[in-house]
């Protein structure tokens, strides 16, 4: 492995470019860089470790979480760039619940009864967003989006949702992070609507591979990161 590196070298390495090296870097993400007697960036091999660990980050968590983990591993803050990274595969694992109990929701044509709770065709929006798991805000904006259809209570003008909608919601509030567009889940709620509960699980199905693949991505960024952490305590160590 060579000593050092150029930010050409890095980049190819890593099929970037030098401005995102350089974006890292500004952000804090990668030890401090020291210069070249000609004032030019050189990289080590734990700068290189750092590169390919917040790019592997990136690719299975959220942006502002692989940023806080790199900054906490480089101000040395171990354990809790660890438990960052471990909340998030518990809502990883969340999710995966989430979406096999809409699965199994699908598949079960008794919908009086949603989780342990009776339900009937005049839930107020806080109680479709108990019954869902959802704030009554997301409701709000999902029905803004036209994806879901309130009726009003005659006595107080309050919203009124059918058992219709809270299907809707549970659907939505399950797909929602796996790369579904609106106009997706508008035609996955025009399925719905038709009971053609086969496309609706397909699309369920696809919902779950997404999550298998990102728990995949989770561990082989772990994986980056534990060699990080190692290559940065055998340099301090040298």
């Amino acid at each position: 492995m060579n000593d050092r590196y150029t930010p050409i070298q890095i980049a190819e390495l890593l099929l970037i470019s030098t401005t995102t090296l350089r974006r890292y870097e500004e952000q804090g993400l990668i030890p401090d860089v020291p210069r070249s007697a000609s004032n030019r960036r050189s990289y080590s091999a734990v700068h290189l470790q750092a590169f390919a660990t917040i790019r592997a980050l990136l690719r299975a968590y959220d942006i502002p979480v692989a940023y806080e983990v790199m900054r906490k591993i480089n101000n040395e803050e171990i354990s809790d760039a660890l438990w960052l990274v471990n909340e998030q595969q518990a809502e990883t694992q969340a999710e995966k619940k989430r979406v096999e109990e809409m699965l199994g929701m699908l598949r079960d044509t008794n919908w009086a009864v949603f989780e342990g709770i009776k339900a009937d065709d005049r839930m107020t929006i806080g109680e479709a967003a108990r019954m869902a798991r959802v704030n009554a805000s997301a409701i709000r904006h999902w029905e803004q989006e036209g994806l879901l259809a309130s009726q009003r209570n005659e006595e107080n003008g309050y919203r009124v949702f059918t058992l219709a909608e809270l299907r809707k919601i549970v659907l939505i509030s399950s797909l929602r992070k796996t790369v579904y567009y609106i106009d997706n889940i508008k035609q996955l709620l025009q399925e719905l609507d038709a009971q053609h509960y086969e496309q609706v699980e397909q699309s369920v199905q696809l919902a779950l591979q997404k999550l298998n693949g990102r728990l995949s991505d989770q561990f082989a960024a772990i994986a980056e990161l534990m060699n990080y952490v190692e290559l940065r305590k055998s340099a301090t160590s040298e």
